[in-house]
């Protein structure tokens, strides 16, 4: 990977080498996980033309968290030990940051689920990304820990942005579009599809949408946009439902009409997925009265329903407990 700092600084990279080799300090780094997406598709993007895009429902109950000890000798051993990605990801910041010979023990502890749609891979790739550069005794911008993510993983999502809403090219690793402040407060009854399978998203044929669909995504990115000024949670909900019924058509989830139904049933704001997983979840306004009491009897008759791993969350919600 050609390196994305200031290569041509070869008397500062050789001191930063030796500075790192003398200090050896060990880093630390976090990054928090998703569930699924509100909206993704292909938006157009400032240079006039065409980009992938998401914009990510964030999850901050599930964390990886990484530790790295640099030693003198070079490349990247992990643990567990088959966090590939997570260790290019380390080279390439030490690279990027002009270390020679950056070499550590990377240890990964993460509560989030794999191949479901949390976004279990990108969160390691961040986490380790953060802890080569707290070893480094520098901070990275948002922009170029997105820029090192896509090198090392190949395709990224907006979790670095923490639970600020932005459209994403999570291919290319940059923000197409910032939304504003904060996501309207939203209470989400997640859970997952029992006849869905796991995915490898990197594997996944990439969707080609008609002209149609990309005419709807410039719609749909218009309304989230004006759901996340104007704080309506109800208008995301239809922008999220409109995104999963596209998503039916190009990968679909076997029982998301019954989830639909639930969704309509419970009188919510919508339904939302990851769009590369298993995941499915009902969105709720969090200001509504009784909203907790309400997210509460929807968990019950989601687990009724047969769906797995039921869980609620709160998102930017005030005196709402996040779980």
């Amino acid at each position: 990977m050609a390196r994305t700092g200031s290569s041509n600084h070869d008397e500062k990279s050789k001191a930063n080498g030796s500075a790192f080799k003398r200090s050896r300090p060990v880093g630390v780094g976090q990054a928090i996980a998703h569930h699924g997406e509100l909206l993704q598709g292909v938006f157009e993007g400032q240079d006039g033309r065409l980009h992938r895009g998401l914009l990510t429902l964030p999850l901050p109950s599930q964390r990886s968290h990484a530790t790295i000890w640099p030693r003198r000798e070079t490349g990247i051993r992990t643990r567990p030990a088959n966090r590939t990605k997570a260790a290019r990801a380390v080279a390439f910041t030490f690279e990027h940051l002009g270390i020679a010979d950056g070499g550590g023990d990377l240890t990964l502890e993460s509560t989030i689920e794999m191949g479901h749609g949390y976004g279990s891979s990108t969160a390691d790739v961040v986490a380790a990304i953060r802890a080569a550069a707290c070893a480094s005794g520098v901070g990275l911008r948002r922009s170029t820990i997105c820029t090192l993510a896509v090198a090392a993983e190949g395709a990224t999502d907006a979790i670095v942005y923490g639970d600020q809403p932005v459209l994403f090219a999570q291919r290319e690793g940059f923000v197409i579009e910032h939304f504003g402040d904060e996501f309207p407060p939203l209470l989400i009854v997640g859970f997952k599809d029992p006849d869905a399978n796991p995915i490898n998203t990197l594997s996944l044929k990439r969707a080609r949408y008609d002209a149609e669909e990309i005419e709807l995504f410039r719609v749909l990115r218009a309304l989230a946009c004006r759901s996340i000024r104007q704080q309506d949670p109800w208008l995301l909900g239809r922008v999220a439902t409109m995104s999963s019924r596209i998503s039916q058509r190009h990968l679909p989830k076997p029982r998301w009409q019954a989830a639909l139904e639930l969704a309509q049933s419970s009188h919510s704001c919508g339904i939302q997925v990851a769009h590369s997983g298993t995941l499915l979840g009902i969105l709720l306004d969090a200001e509504a009265p009784a909203a907790s009491t309400h997210a509460a009897n929807l968990v019950g008759f989601v687990r009724q329903a047969g769906f797995e791993d039921v869980q609620s969350f709160a998102l930017n919600a005030e005196g709402m407990m996040v779980e």
